[in-house]
């Protein structure tokens, strides 16, 4: 089974990935019948071979690929984790990483499924792990966790290596604190995540969680 993604690079040649203004997520141009898109962000798109389904290829966007060296390089540092997917092989546009199963948080959020607090507990252990291998954990949010039987992976780890704090986390673990009881359980509509989500992303440097959050109440409770 080794090296059995090598079979995808014919048609990892037929799609092509671009990035988007204002963190928007990427657009994805063409089409292999054998692969199947798992997940889209800000730098890259994920894809399934049908024919290895135990891999998924990150394939970065034409202005992103400087990340891909990058990225590998976390993963080499991170070493074996449970935190973490697997990272096999990379080459000058993707990731060979594990496929992992299971739903986002934004996923869980849309279809009410409960997340539990071990999430939390987790995600928390995890950023501990990151930091104890010398390595900064940054842009931890809703779409790079995910749910598997009650435990996490974190399936993005490309910005490990810079330095600051996006709060990004922070901010997730009081909303969660402060608010998960009032929708855990039901699905919360797509437009309004998405809303909130462009709005976060858009917010000024000097907005703080306090604000943010009183802006997003009163459009919950617009009358």
């Amino acid at each position: 089974m080794e090296n059995d993604w090598n079979k995808a690079i014919g048609s990892l040649s037929q799609i092509n990935v671009f990035s988007n203004p204002n963190n928007e997520p990427v657009t994805i141009s063409g089409e292999a019948d054998d692969l199947r898109c798992i997940g889209v962000g800000t730098d890259a798109a994920v894809f399934q071979y049908l024919s290895a389904p135990a891999y998924a290829f990150k394939l970065y966007a034409k202005d992103k690929v400087h990340k891909v060296k990058v990225e590998a390089n976390v993963y080499r540092i991170l070493g074996d984790s449970p935190f973490f997917s697997t990272c096999f092989a990379s080459s000058d546009e993707y990731l060979v990483l594990s496929y992992e199963k299971g739903k986002t948080l934004f996923d869980c959020i849309l279809q009410g499924i409960h997340i539990p607090e071990q999430v939390v507990n987790e995600v928390e252990a995890a950023r501990d792990y990151v930091r104890m291998k010398g390595l900064n954990p940054r842009d931890i949010h809703l779409k790079n966790i995910l749910l598997q039987n009650g435990r996490i992976k974190i399936i993005d780890v490309s910005e490990y290596t810079q330095t600051g704090n996006d709060c990004r986390w922070e901010h997730l673990k009081k909303g969660y604190e402060q608010y998960y009881h009032l929708i855990d359980g039901n699905s919360v509509p797509f437009w309004l995540v998405e809303t909130i989500r462009k709005w976060y992303n858009l917010r000024g440097k000097n907005t703080s969680y306090e604000e943010f959050t009183k802006n997003i109440l009163k459009l919950l409770y617009k009358k």
